[in-house]
């Protein structure tokens, strides 16, 4: 029975408000917003300082809203800046190595 679970919907918004007509505009990113806020409460999602200058006040940024829980810690500043200058102003992933071994 577990395998014909339906996946959780996020609630009815009955508001016309700017922020109701994005989160009905948007149901997968708002749906991986609400998970990453029970993640946080429930203490199985921690914040981290800024992966660009280890700032403490943070946004999680997705990637992909299909891995709700697959968060960037970004502090405002960068979070703003990555959605202006594209995903790749902050590369994801290891970054290259330095140093005359990095060629070989």
């Amino acid at each position: 029975m577990a395998d014909s679970a339906k996946p959780p919907r996020p609630p009815l918004l009955k508001s016309q408000t700017r922020q109701a007509d994005w989160r009905r505009a948007n149901p997968a990113k708002y749906t991986a917003h609400l998970a990453v806020q029970r993640a946080l409460v429930s203490g199985t999602l921690h914040k981290q300082g800024c992966e660009v200058c280890g700032h403490d006040a943070v946004d999680a940024h997705h990637d992909r809203y299909d891995e709700p829980l697959a968060v960037r810690w970004l502090c405002r500043s960068h979070h703003v800046k990555l959605h202006q200058g594209g995903e790749d102003m902050f590369p994801i992933g290891p970054f290259p190595a330095k140093g005359p071994s990095a060629k070989e």
